[in-house]
């Protein structure tokens, strides 16, 4: 006997699907005023900002910022989706897996190229109890709809075991069409797209469709809280009187490509009550719809930082520094000798240290090496090591320079020289400040960063930078 259509879609693949027991968010400190843009290029004023990724930051940095705050279990696999991977014909996940410290252990893989590439890692994840992780920056061309409104940024949800999630699948419905909307070619450094009443035409019967039918499969007459997410914002506008949510939504970045349903998600699980529905909506080539049902443990599974504190904190970037570190205005480079291409055995060696920043500590007196060592400066001792992960760990400035020579796509180059909470000492790049914020004493954090590009190949590294609850 064969399954309604309508049944097929609704169920989740494979067996039956995991809930969500863990997430984060994670948006990078920039802002970009939309009364900058205005004065710059004319067009829509008003208040305003657009998250900026920084200079030193991608898709896959953002993924690793998003993904270290979700704490749990090791997952079973890693999604990662984007729309602007850092490399093509390379898996960019496996830095992330790297970069979270997981050893070779686990399948990670990517879902790149549009923004639905988002609800595919989610349904990936919740089918097998994995990490999806959705992370993009968005570049649009200067004086267009992407540039003012889109947004960088990314978030991260573990799937696991139903009976311990913060928010469990009730039900989901998926439908597909091809119409040409939104396009970009390989190469290209932006999107195109169509009139927006043409999309939202085709959209608006897909997301009615998907919607309705997975509301019907969980029993949900109207849903407490609703995230539609689109590349369109008629569609956004429009369909959110389709399916009208109890609860209104809270602030959104802008769109975030393949990071803009995980956002959205984010924004609500900070807010939602126990008991509360959650419809989610993708509409992006067709239209994803989930309904989620928030547990009771929501209330002790929050992210730590909320995504709307997060939106509120942040630090100006001028629209000329904003258009260099996209590549969208060339710039004379600074007269320095420019890196070096990263070589790959040296990196496979030092990966534990390189992407996951484990040193190690002498079992004998507890001298903490940075980078690690085999031979203890403290006591002398020889391979008497264990692993000091410290991607985590807080430290504070000691000392520290703004070196005005160093070749730096953002002069001028900060190192600082942190002590490590716990012990251990290194010299580090400070990212997110500028060298009259920089004073010995402050305390900062690890972030996962690209050092410089060269060959074509990211030098992916740590840097330090401000923490701002400990200003």
């Amino acid at each position: 006997m064969n399954t309604p259509r309508s049944e097929r879609a609704a169920r989740a693949p494979g067996a039956t699907p995991k809930g969500i027991v863990a997430y984060a968010a994670y948006l990078p400190r920039h802002r970009l005023r939309h009364s900058d843009l205005a004065a710059v290029l004319g067009g829509k004023d008003g208040p305003g900002s657009r998250v900026a990724a920084s200079f030193d930051e991608d898709s896959t940095t953002l993924g690793v910022e998003a993904a270290r705050r979700v704490a749990g279990e090791r997952p079973e696999a890693i999604f990662f989706a984007t729309t602007s991977p850092a490399y093509l014909d390379k898996t960019n996940a496996a830095a992330v897996h790297a970069a979270l410290g997981l050893g070779t252990d686990g399948f990670a893989v990517d879902l790149a190229g549009s923004a639905r590439s988002g609800a595919g890692a989610l349904l990936a994840a919740a089918a097998t109890g994995g990490l999806a992780v959705l992370a993009d920056v968005r570049t649009g061309l200067p004086g267009s709809a992407d540039e003012r409104d889109g947004a960088d940024g990314a978030a991260a949800f573990l799937f696991g075991d139903p009976d311990q999630a913060i928010a469990e699948i009730v039900a989901r419905a998926s439908v597909t069409a091809e119409f040409l909307d939104r396009w970009r070619a390989p190469g290209e450094p932006a999107a195109r797209r169509w009139e927006e009443r043409f999309g939202l035409d085709g959209y608006l019967p897909l997301v009615t469709e998907a919607g309705q039918r997975a509301l019907k499969e969980a029993g949900v007459a109207a849903p407490d809280h609703v995230v539609l997410s689109s590349p369109n914002p008629l569609v956004v506008r429009r369909g959110a009187a389709l399916f009208p949510a109890r609860i209104p939504s809270g602030k959104a970045p802008g769109h975030a490509g393949a990071a803009d349903i995980g956002l959205g998600l984010a924004e609500v699980l900070d807010r939602a009550a126990p008991g509360e529905t959650v419809l989610v909506l993708a509409a992006v080539d067709g239209c994803d719809a989930l309904v989620l049902r928030v547990t009771d443990r929501i209330e002790h599974g929050r992210q730590a930082h909320p995504l709307s504190a997060q939106l509120a904190a942040g630090r100006d970037v001028p629209y000329a520094t904003y258009l260099t570190w996209r590549g969208l205005l060339d710039r004379e480079p600074p007269r320095r000798p420019e890196p070096e291409l990263p070589a790959g055995p040296p990196s496979a060696r030092s990966q534990a240290w390189k992407f996951a920043l484990t040193g190690s500590r002498c079992r004998g007196c507890g001298f903490v090496h940075l980078p690690p060592a085999r031979v203890c400066k403290g006591c002398g001792a020889v391979d008497d090591m264990e692993p000091r992960p410290l991607s985590g760990v807080r430290g504070t400035v000691v000392t520290f320079t703004a070196d005005r020579l160093a070749y730096s796509p953002s002069p001028p180059l900060i190192d600082v020289v942190v002590d490590f909470d716990g012990g251990g000492r290194y010299t580090i790049e400070l990212a997110d400040a500028s060298p009259d914020e920089v004073a010995i004493g402050m305390r900062v954090e690890t972030t996962f960063r690209r050092l410089h590009t060269a060959g074509g190949v990211h030098n992916y590294f740590w840097k330090a930078r401000p923490v701002e609850d400990e200003r």
